[in-house]
């Protein structure tokens, strides 16, 4: 680790080089030998729900498996729940996340699931995430089943028409137990032919054409990749569909964990995050997912920090995150460190100290600081 001074300009990197020697500043944040690492990008998260589901999480841990139909408990508390209700969960999951050092996330609807409640939950969505998805093909909504060509219809129909103009990406569940390649490539060519930007749910409970058909299509990242064989390293290597990885949900599931350290020799770009939802990962905290990544997905701690900075960044295709040089967004953690191993090194130990989003510091918050 070497010393550096950082200076920040209207929300961004301005200058950045050898300790003693930067332009003026207004203000100084003195980190006091601690180590500074760029604000954590959070690329795949669901955070617009009204419930929890730590029953059903109870009986995995007793011993019951996980299937994608716990999903339909949240979309009937989600749609019972009032606008208000969403907002201020999403608001608390937001400020715990904060506080963990992310300064940037995405979040999704899909627990919706009928145009006005897919509509109103990206509204929610919009209001505390600058990264927003539409999910309407998380599940097939209860009242569609049986009719899955009938709900695709819905979903890149009218549902769709109500929620492009909220979101900037379209993600689908390519899964047995929700869409399959079929129906994953209309949604998403449907999606595309609206302007959004693509995402996909793949290769999660098991072997299938989602990480394939997510390169194929162009999208951002296919998510989870639990389940690979060699036609799927071979997608993903070289390509621009970031690997998205999400350890929490095989921490809650007592799932396989994705093999980051294959990925990564097949050349492979992977991102970190935490799929923060109520079914099956309950975490808003990018350091627990880093030490997840390291002791359980075989990757090395300097890995784990890329995939969560840069590689998230690379995940939502944006060049202004993820990384602290000049034109970037001055987005920056403080740990109270000499180097970003204690991620993984002390797990579960609170060591993000202060945590800045473009210039302003936001954790803690200005009231705990007075």
């Amino acid at each position: 680790m070497r010393d550096v001074d950082l200076v920040l300009e209207a929300g961004k990197v301005a200058w950045i080089g050898a300790t003693g020697k930067p332009p003026a500043a207004d203000s100084l944040l003195d980190a006091a030998g601690r180590c500074v690492i760029p604000g954590f990008v959070d690329s795949h998260t669901h955070l617009v729900f009204a419930g929890d589901r730590v029953e059903e999480f109870t009986a995995r841990m007793a011993g019951e498996p996980y299937a994608a139909g716990g999903i339909f408990a949240t979309v009937a508390a989600t749609r019972s729940a009032s606008d208000k209700a969403l907002l201020q969960m999403a608001t608390k999951l937001v400020r715990e996340a904060e506080a963990n050092g992310t300064t940037t996330l995405e979040t999704k609807s899909g627990y919706g699931l009928s145009v006005t409640d897919e509509s109103r939950c990206l509204e929610v969505a919009g209001s505390v995430a600058e990264e927003v998805t539409y999910l309407g093909a998380h599940v097939v909504a209860p009242e569609y089943r049986g009719k899955e060509d009938d709900y695709v219809a819905l979903v890149t129909g009218p549902m769709l028409d109500a929620c492009a103009p909220q979101a900037k990406w379209c993600d689908v569940f390519c899964e047995e137990g929700a869409f399959g390649p079929e129906a994953t490539r209309e949604i998403l060519q449907a999606a595309r032919a609206r302007g959004l930007g693509l995402r996909v749910h793949a290769n999660q409970l098991s072997f299938g054409e989602g990480v394939r058909l997510a390169v194929e299509m162009g999208a951002a990242s296919a998510d989870h990749c639990t389940h690979l064989d060699e036609a799927d390293l071979e997608a993903l290597a070289g390509s621009a569909t970031v690997a998205t990885l999400l350890p929490g949900a095989e921490f809650s599931t007592r799932s396989p964990y994705p093999d980051a350290r294959r990925l990564l020799e097949a050349g492979a770009t992977l991102a970190l995050a935490t799929d923060c939802n109520p079914g099956t990962s309950s975490t808003t905290s990018m350091p627990f997912v880093i030490a997840l990544a390291v002791r359980e997905m075989h990757m090395t701690p300097d890995e784990a920090l890329y995939a969560a900075t840069a590689g998230g960044a690379r995940a939502l295709r944006r060049d202004d995150l993820g990384a602290l040089g000049p034109g970037n967004r001055g987005d920056l953690v403080v740990l109270d460190a000499p180097a970003p191993a204690h991620l993984a090194y002390r797990p579960g130990v609170d060591i993000v100290a202060t945590v800045v989003r473009a210039g302003r510091i936001i954790s803690p918050s200005p009231s705990a600081r007075s």
